[in-house]
């Protein structure tokens, strides 16, 4: 069970974005993609119960964007429980704070859920634009996230994100950690490293160069390596 790691993935896009590290990842350790749950209400504690009756224990839990907040508070939950936890391009908070001023703007954030209220489609295409801002292909790899997005994405799901603050989790949890950002993010501030690092002194936390939001497709050999290396070391 140790050497196993369920992964969870972000808002709208669903679970394929990250097939493809599962994939790299696959010949030397048991990697599982758990779609998140339907999303009602943004109902933290709710989402984490379904979480953890769905999820064996002793694994490591990650995650990418949403994904990842999500597997920090669960692994904080289970404590001795979970050997170890992973993120990919996911902050401690999605929407700033002034104790938290490295992430995005409440009011952008808000503009955002509402184009998405009066049109989710068009603006389900912007996200995933938004996904892919500072690829070197950034056209094409948002048509792939479209192409293959198989999630349920909604309002209840955002509302969720901006509401999440894994902050207390991450600092509470004494398991190993490794936070990977992507250094050309447009929805995560790069500086949220540097801001994460303080937080958690313990934690390993690496930015992959010339990587958008969407690292774990475009940029997922480099991310595979690095992960498998933390996770070598770790079991």
């Amino acid at each position: 069970m140790a050497r196993s790691l369920i992964l969870l993935p972000g808002w709208g896009l669903g679970s394929a974005p990250l097939g493809p590290l599962s994939e790299a990842l696959a010949g030397h350790f048991q990697v599982r993609i758990e779609a998140l749950p339907a999303f009602e209400q943004a109902d933290i504690e709710r989402c984490l119960d379904v979480l953890d009756d769905r999820l064996p224990r002793g694994v490591w839990l990650g995650g990418w964007s949403l994904g990842g907040m999500l597997a920090a508070l669960l692994a904080a939950r289970r404590g001795a429980d979970c050997p170890g936890l992973l993120t990919l391009a996911s902050n401690a908070r999605f929407t700033a704070s002034e104790a938290w001023p490295t992430a995005m703007p409440t009011a952008t954030f808000a503009a955002f859920r509402e184009a998405y209220a009066l049109n989710p489609s068009a603006t389900l295409k912007r996200f995933a634009m938004l996904c892919s801002q500072g690829a070197v292909d950034f056209r094409g790899l948002s048509r792939r996230l479209l192409e293959q997005a198989d999630g349920a994405d909604s309002l209840a799901g955002l509302d969720l994100l901006a509401a999440l603050d894994t902050r207390a989790a991450l600092q509470q949890f004494t398991g190993p950690q490794l936070h990977l950002f992507a250094a050309d993010d447009a929805l995560v501030p790069a500086a949220a490293a540097t801001a994460i690092r303080v937080l958690q002194p313990t934690a390993d936390v690496r930015r992959v160069e010339g990587a958008s939001h969407a690292l774990v497709i475009e940029q997922v050999g480099e991310v595979a390596a690095a992960v498998g290396r933390f996770l070598e070391a770790r079991t």
